[in-house]
């Protein structure tokens, strides 16, 4: 069977569906889960906005810790330019 047969698709997307339509009865009977789920989704969105603008002020001041320019190459392991070395 492909990823794209229509044999194993409508199952998957019969499941999916059947998940999503029990999350909505759930989610319509049980107000404290819902509530619980509110508040750590703004909890996940907070924290992923403050990342974002945490990396765009330190980002370069991080990057520039942990990649060097020149000729010691990133890390100072390897040169940009390999050096002649004897053949073994």
């Amino acid at each position: 069977m492909e990823l794209g047969d229509p044999q194993l698709l409508s199952p998957l997307l019969g499941s999916v569906l059947g998940v999503c339509a029990d999350f909505g009865r759930d989610w319509e009977s049980n107000d404290l889960r819902a509530a619980i789920f509110k508040l750590l989704l703004a909890w996940l969105l907070l924290s992923l906005t403050a990342i974002q603008l945490a990396w765009r002020s330190y980002g370069p001041t991080v990057n520039g810790l942990y990649y060097r320019q020149g000729m010691g190459g990133q890390n100072g392991g390897t040169a940009e330019h390999p050096a002649a070395y004897p053949a073994w």
